[in-house]
């Protein structure tokens, strides 16, 4: 029995049994095979290519932090890599052989870009879909147009979610402030607005505690369609990152738990705090997504804990943010993993060698001056990770601290130390 159809069995049965929740998106009466949602793009198996090898050409789309981490993964193993972002200097183009400037919507640059590589990933899902499909007929490219069309779109993918049996809070698609009212009035406050398409790290995301907020909330979004979900009291907030390969082969990290701070990840710690038969299930989700989708590459799936059940929150088809602890505490990192899956080699071995914990470095901590890197470093656990940014703003990425210890709570506590001893004392006036 494939994994997606255990997980369906045994949901339907569950739901069966339990009480009906408001703030639970009910499933379709019964699950759709083949996997294309209505108002979905068809989800098709990308092709098998012969394996591309060390010192072959691998292209990037995206120069931000996540292609830096898998451009270094892929010099390591031998590979090329060519990195193809508008800015220059990118932190991408700044370890690649070469580094491509040009607009995303530049076809031609595309094309050219193409011609140079061996097989094409990205590292962010805001890639023009005539940029992917330009791509596409030169070379490979994974995880598939298809994949991306479907997570790059917030309403397309809860669609494609409840579509397939998988449990996501309630929600309704918005298209003007009449729609939004009656979602609220449908789904009760507080309730979460957030935009169908450009959205990340808490971009274009506003709650809504008060029927009379909805006008207000509805300016700010800015965009002509959202999704408004009902709000999820979770009791916790998880991850897990699966890689599958062409041949259907597939690799999870195990679940991390994950803490937000204005809805910018800030700390992940793992293994998770959770019941063995909690954290197993979640395995088993995110492995009958992915296989739902058939990514060829890595998907992130990010969920809610709500008592007993697991909800799913959000879906990126690339790194993640809560896998950057694998790069020192795992046997074969996500970017590697990225790496292998998308070039047709074996996936590696996820296993966790020590318990770690990760924490985000914002802009905020060069309020006072450059940190005080060599403080952090004391600790003689814990690893520095910076992403070649020239610029620190509050709330940008900029790097990250990972942790190793005995335990998940005593990295956490390191790395918490570490990064308080970072901020640079406040300059004395004169």
């Amino acid at each position: 029995m494939s994994p997606r159809r255990c997980w369906r069995e045994r949901c339907w049965r569950e739901r069966e049994t339990a009480s009906q929740d408001l703030s639970i998106e009910q499933p379709m009466s019964s699950p759709r095979q083949p996997i294309t949602p209505s108002s979905c793009h068809p989800v098709t198996v990308s092709p098998c290519h012969p394996p591309i090898l060390p010192g072959q050409t691998v292209g990037i789309l995206g120069g931000g932090q996540l292609g830096r981490m898998f451009a270094i993964a892929a010099r390591r193993l031998g590979y090329r890599v060519h990195s193809f972002d508008p800015a220059r200097d990118a932190p991408a183009g700044q370890v690649a052989d070469v580094e491509v400037i040009a607009a995303y919507d530049d076809l031609d640059a595309a094309r050219r870009f193409a011609d140079a590589v061996d097989v094409v990933t990205f590292e962010f899902e805001n890639i023009p879909a005539e940029t992917l499909a330009a791509i596409a007929e030169i070379k490979p490219v994974h995880p598939s147009a298809e994949v991306l069309h479907v997570c790059r779109h917030r309403l397309r993918e809860k669609e494609f979610l409840k579509s397939q049996g998988f449990p996501v809070a309630a929600y309704r698609a918005v298209h003007s402030g009449a729609d939004l009212r009656q979602a609220v009035q449908e789904l009760g406050t507080p309730a979460i607005l957030k935009t169908a398409d450009f959205g990340y790290d808490g971009k274009g995301q506003t709650r809504i505690d008060r029927p009379d907020a909805v006008e207000d909330a509805w300016r700010q979004l800015g965009r002509p369609a959202g999704v408004v979900e009902a709000f999820v009291p979770f009791t916790q907030e998880m991850s897990v990152i699966c890689a599958r390969a062409a041949d259907g082969a597939e690799r999870c990290f195990g679940p991390v738990d994950n803490v937000h701070v204005r809805h910018i990840l800030d700390v992940t710690t793992v293994p998770a705090q959770l019941p063995a038969a909690t954290a197993q299930a979640a395995l088993d989700l995110a492995r009958a997504i992915t296989e739902s989708l058939h990514v060829v590459g890595l998907l992130a799936v990010e969920m809610f804990v709500v008592g007993d059940q697991i909800l799913v929150n959000e879906l990126a088809p690339r790194p993640h943010n809560s896998g950057h602890y694998s790069i020192d505490a795992c046997v074969t990192n996500q970017f590697e993993q990225q790496l292998r899956a998308v070039c047709g080699l074996p996936l590696g071995d996820v296993r966790l060698l020590r318990p770690a914990a990760m924490a985000n470095l914002l802009g905020d901590l060069w309020q006072s001056g450059e940190p005080n890197w060599p403080a952090a470093l004391a600790f003689p656990d814990v690893k520095l990770h910076l992403y070649g940014k020239a610029e620190p703003r509050p709330g940008r990425k900029m790097g990250h601290l990972t942790a190793l210890a005995e335990t998940a709570e005593q990295a956490r506590a390191v790395v918490l130390a570490a990064r308080a001893a970072l901020p640079a004392p406040p300059l004395k006036a004169r």
